[in-house]
């Protein structure tokens, strides 16, 4: 099969297009043939060296992707060759076939295409775990998600509104920022220009943060939160380490939470699956909620899919058109 590996640590241009041998099934596991690869953070991290795959997974970048199950693994019985399904990956999604746990697939939602559905799983895994199930969100609460136009942000926008909060977001231009508004955000402050703890402070303060900035925006954060507020912490754009007085978390009742997805269990990425397909795949099927598009390249062009997701330009999901 057709693969694009990481030829050393580095930029874009280490991405290789290369000849690798098609995965077998382990037990409960499927191989899908790969219609569209999402383009995700991690995969840049990664291709930098910055972000090992865990223990037994494929050194191929790629955590998410949309196709045909065309093997299943002793042990899977939920799925059959054949079905249509898109799936959060351990790795190797930059590939014409690639094996994942069967009960991290999901079906394709009605209405979606195979492109479309490619955009769900890292980021609906992501959100949904962090935003609901470690933090708590609540209808009526005000949320403030950073990188509104990123594919974590347009996803935390539209689930966090759907289920009755009040959105807002960071954005770095006017045109980011209606988008975000167009998503259901209330208000989207650009950051370039305007002081976002200020802000959401008018507002009451945040009751929940969800952020992937990280450095001198940690700090920034905590002075946003509303008493008795979270700060959910998923990434580190602009570093992990910074100088904190946690005197404030304990007078106002403050919460410094977080995870990532990728090292988590199997068990524990399958329950997230089961509460995606029971709380918001309805909502995906009514049009309710919808990933955001923002380019498509070809396999063999993901180092251009990369430079592009680095540059920060996008508004939404990058994926790689793969069959």
């Amino acid at each position: 099969m057709k693969a694009i590996e990481i030829s050393q640590p580095g930029g874009p241009d280490v991405l290789t297009l290369t000849d690798r041998p098609i995965p077998e099934p382990d037990y409960d596991q499927v191989v899908i043939k790969v219609a569209y690869a999402g383009v995700n953070r991690p995969d840049a991290l990664q291709r930098a060296g910055l972000y090992n795959p865990p223990k037994g997974a494929s050194d191929l970048p790629g955590l998410e992707a949309s196709g045909e199950v065309v093997a299943c693994g002793a042990g899977v019985a939920s799925l059959k060759p054949g079905d249509q399904v898109c799936a959060l990956l351990p790795g190797g999604g930059y590939a014409e076939y690639v094996a994942t746990p069967a009960a991290h697939c999901l079906p394709i939602p009605g209405g979606l295409t195979l492109k479309q559905a490619a955009c769900l799983p890292e980021t609906f895994f992501t959100v949904w775990s962090n935003v609901f199930m470690r933090g708590g969100l609540q209808a009526g609460q005000r949320f403030l998600v950073h990188g509104g136009s990123s594919g974590i942000g347009t996803t935390a926008i539209q689930l966090a509104k759907a289920f009755g909060a009040r959105v807002f977001t960071t954005a770095g231009s006017a045109e980011k920022s209606e988008a975000c508004v167009a998503l259901g955000a209330e208000a989207a402050f650009n950051y370039r220009d305007t002081d976002f703890v200020e802000e959401i402070r008018a507002l009451g303060g945040a009751d929940l943060i969800l952020d992937m900035v990280g450095g001198p925006y940690i700090p920034r954060n905590l002075k946003a939160l509303a008493d008795d507020g979270t700060l959910v912490q998923i990434a580190f754009l602009q570093g992990p380490k910074v100088e904190l007085n946690f005197v404030q978390l304990m007078t106002r009742r403050l919460t410094i939470t977080g995870s990532t997805l990728r090292p988590q269990s199997d068990l524990a990425k399958a329950q997230i699956a089961d509460a995606l397909r029971k709380d918001v795949w309805p909502l995906i099927m009514a049009g309710k909620v919808a990933p955001v598009m923002d380019q498509e390249f070809a396999l063999e062009d993901a180092a251009a899919a990369h430079a592009r997701m680095e540059s920060s330009a996008h508004i939404g999901k990058i994926v790689l058109k793969v069959a």
